[in-house]
């Protein structure tokens, strides 16, 4: 959206291997390699250690892999180019600013981070580090990284007082995620027939996304017990990740027919599974860090038009609450959320798309992408301009 707006776009990242943990197709770990995304932004991906099958090892071999190719690849790589601002998508992990803070330096540019997750908070809730030291060590890390940036962008405003434990308060704005809807349709094939059958000739209640640990998949397994006894629904988990095997397994031992498990599909073939869902799944863990977070998915189920069911609390709750655009459960209670998929399933049609519709005005006025890539580059240019005038 960037660069339909006429802004110059070049894209460093590194290898595709997320979730999955393989290198995707049509690439290789090792090398520079180079591509162009609409015929207009250049990409430039460095080598990149996979995270396999997850684990502590993979994780920290991913996540320095990148650091050190950014620090070594990148400078070379861009060495003709000038910029303006440098802007840094940030889930995690944190770490991956480390080569843009140096690029800021040689390119004597603004450097913004787009701040998706709360370290070391997040790597305290998913138990990847424990350790009090450990944690304490990382927030010393973040604390420098941060010191690094011009801005920092919060993709929830309940991120603005976590991310000023680490940084100062006038760096931090709120800017959330946002969905193009206006991007041309790609040619995909269609859904099987069989899959589209099983969506419209029950209530199909849809999960896209990750199937991994922060989504407490645990809790929409118990919920698909819990409901086995209705012939009419369908809980319906699109996606992979660390838990599909576990799922897989899950569903076979207690005969789940109620439990789809589809796997992964491109994303444009998303619209034709939402079309044919009832309602839609949104589900994370009970821990605080995540009722400060806006899971991205909501913005894409709000601009498809479809009533949500929401297992969280927080921010993604107030979210939906404030839109009207469907109905809130408290996290980690399945019999609530199969107590909640019952309720939805009988109220009147109309009620349902009433808040499928409630949900899509409520995303062009907040999240629609072309008027929030307008606001992102007025934040950028003053932020810069005012980082211009203090240096002098």
């Amino acid at each position: 959206m960037l660069a339909t707006q006429g802004h110059e776009v070049v894209v460093v990242t590194g290898k595709p291997n997320y979730p999955d943990g393989k290198i995707f197709p049509g690439y290789r770990a090792g090398g520079v390699q180079r591509e162009l995304f609409l015929d207009k932004i250049e990409v430039l991906r460095v080598p990149l250690w996979p995270r396999s099958n997850g684990g502590a090892r993979n994780l920290i071999l991913n996540y320095l892999s990148f650091v050190f190719s950014g620090l070594i690849f990148f400078p070379w790589l861009l060495r003709t180019r000038k910029f303006d601002s440098i802007l840094v998508f940030a889930p995690s992990p944190i770490t991956q600013v480390i080569p843009a803070i140096l690029l800021k330096w040689l390119k004597k540019a603004h450097l913004a981070v787009w701040v998706q997750d709360l370290w070391p908070e997040s790597l305290a809730a998913t138990g990847f580090i424990r350790h009090p030291n450990l944690l304490k060590a990382v927030g010393y890390l973040v604390r420098g990284i941060y010191a690094g940036c011009d801005t920092l962008l919060v993709q929830s405003r309940a991120f603005v007082e976590p991310v000023a434990r680490y940084a100062r308060r006038e760096k931090i704005m709120y800017y959330p995620n946002s969905i193009d809807v206006q991007a041309p349709a790609k040619a995909v094939e269609r859904i099987s027939p069989e899959f589209a059958g099983e969506l419209e000739q029950h209530f199909s209640v849809v999960f896209a996304g990750n199937l991994g640990t922060a989504q407490a998949v645990e809790t929409l397994l118990e919920a698909a017990i819990e409901l086995k006894h209705d012939a009419d629904i369908r809980l319906v988990l699109v996606g992979s990740g660390s838990r599909l095997a576990w799922l897989q397994a899950m569903k076979q031992a207690h005969q789940l027919d109620n439990l789809l498990l589809p796997g992964r599909f491109p994303v444009e073939a998303m619209p034709q599974i939402f079309e044919r869902a009832d309602a839609l799944l949104v589900s994370l863990r009970d821990e605080a860090i995540f009722a400060q977070t806006i899971p991205s998915k909501i913005q894409a189920y709000l601009a498809a038009g479809c009533p949500v069911i929401a297992s969280l609390r927080g921010e993604g709750a107030r979210v939906l609450m404030e839109a009207g655009a469907g109905r809130v459960c408290e996290p980690g209670d399945p019999t609530a959320l199969a107590a909640l998929i019952h309720t939805m399933k009988g109220l009147p049609a109309a009620e349902l798309q009433a808040m499928g519709q409630a949900g899509k005005a409520y995303f062009h006025e907040h999240f629609e992408m072309s008027s929030q890539v307008t606001r992102l580059v007025e934040i950028l240019d003053t932020q810069r301009k005012e980082r211009q005038s203090c240096a002098y």
